[in-house]
């Protein structure tokens, strides 16, 4: 039996985990499953998978969670240091799909005990892309990509000589608003952003997607996963979303991935590599789809694209400024005090102040000066929003 934890179980990407594992229940011995707020799922997953730990994130919650499982076994912890513990206990593979910064201590604890680490958390390579595969490649770890853009990559690169790529290409599905008139997303509320038109995800990311900030931190982690040149990194509007990233090679053939709008797949993918296995998910029609139809992103729709380039070019520090100020500003859109389109600006903003001057501008890639730059630009955007009401 294969020892898994999943961090981020009670997410969009942990419950689809679960899925899979709880389908083959004799093959995997749960380790660890963390969550949040959202005790109730996090008690009847742990249950339902026979996990030998559960842990949430709110030490408020402990209380919640312990008579959740009272009676069933199952060990019952919260807050960081428990989170850390929990990385810490021997596994043989690893899902990190807490959403944030949060999520990025856990993966570099479960990393240095040699787990393959399937990594849904975008933030640990945008903040901290540099410690990340070195501490990977010191453990003698397994980094695997779970996003679906990465994965495909991943998927398409299988053979091939990494000297022959010219190109990588990620698709984006564009979002709430891909077909709104320009003029109209200044108006655009939190509850219209959180409906994506393709896939079931959190309301944050969903938003993330609308503003295309999440294809903006896939951009930066594509740049750090594959070693590639920003300008050999290229995004296109795809709204069906079933062609999930394209390879291009110096002798001009494009290599794609396509598959139905499941997040099951990358999942699976990572979970049974190097094989494959069946998968519950949908077999591509291709004739009754008919058509796949792309274009290209527009600066004015979606700015964070532009901001990603800028951190790139930066490097060092400043994704984990780019990620914690983003973070932050969704905050506020979410709160109703800034308006869609004043997301991007705040970051910019904050990203500027970074460049003017800091302390930590150069400072070294450790995980104190990345959480400490973290902190630092959440107060930035804070004090941004000061400014504006000034």
């Amino acid at each position: 039996m294969r020892k898994v934890s999943i961090f981020g179980a009670t997410g969009s990407i942990g419950q689809n985990t679960i899925d899979l594992i709880a389908r083959a229940p004799e093959s995997y011995d749960v380790v660890a499953l963390t969550g949040g707020h959202n005790i109730e799922q996090l008690a009847a997953d742990a249950q339902r998978v026979g996990a030998n730990l559960a842990v949430t994130a709110f030490d408020a919650r402990l209380d919640d969670l312990k008579n959740a499982l009272t009676g069933t076994g199952v060990e019952a912890a919260s807050g960081q240091a428990a989170l850390t513990e929990a990385a810490s206990r021997p596994a043989d593979w690893v899902m990190s799909a807490i959403v944030g910064a949060a999520g990025l201590a856990p993966g570099l604890e479960a990393l240095k005990h040699g787990a393959t680490l399937a990594l849904a958390n975008k933030e640990s390579l945008v903040c901290a892309g540099s410690l990340i595969l070195e501490t990977a490649r010191t453990h003698d770890a397994c980094l695997l990509p779970v996003d679906s853009e990465h994965s495909a990559i991943f998927q398409a690169l299988v053979g091939e000589d990494m000297g022959a790529v010219e190109r990588i290409i990620i698709t984006a599905s564009g979002g709430a608003f891909r077909d709104w008139p320009l003029v109209d997303l200044e108006n655009a509320t939190p509850d219209q952003a959180s409906s994506h038109p393709n896939w079931d995800m959190g309301q944050r990311i969903t938003i993330d997607s609308a503003s295309m900030f999440n294809k903006a931190m896939e951009v930066i982690e594509t740049r750090e996963f594959f070693g590639v040149s920003p300008d050999q990194i290229e995004v296109i509007v795809h709204p069906e979303s079933i062609v999930h990233a394209l390879v291009g090679f110096r002798d001009g053939a494009l290599m794609a991935h396509l598959g139905a709008p499941d997040m099951r797949h990358a999942i699976g993918y990572a979970l049974h590599w190097p094989d494959r296995l069946d998968l519950p998910v949908e077999r591509l029609d291709l004739a009754k789809l008919g058509q796949l139809n792309f274009r290209a992103p527009e600066d004015a729709r979606y700015p964070a694209l532009r901001l990603a380039r800028w951190v790139m070019e930066r490097g060092g520090l400043s994704g984990a400024v780019f990620n914690g100020a983003k973070e932050r500003a969704l905050d506020h859109f979410i709160a109703g005090r800034i308006g869609f389109l004043d997301m991007a600006i705040l970051v910019e903003q904050v990203l500027d102040r970074f460049e003017a001057g800091s302390g930590l501008i150069d400072a070294a890639m450790t995980l104190d000066n990345v959480t400490e730059t973290d902190h630092l630009a959440r107060q930035w955007t804070d004090d941004a929003m000061v400014n504006r009401a000034g």
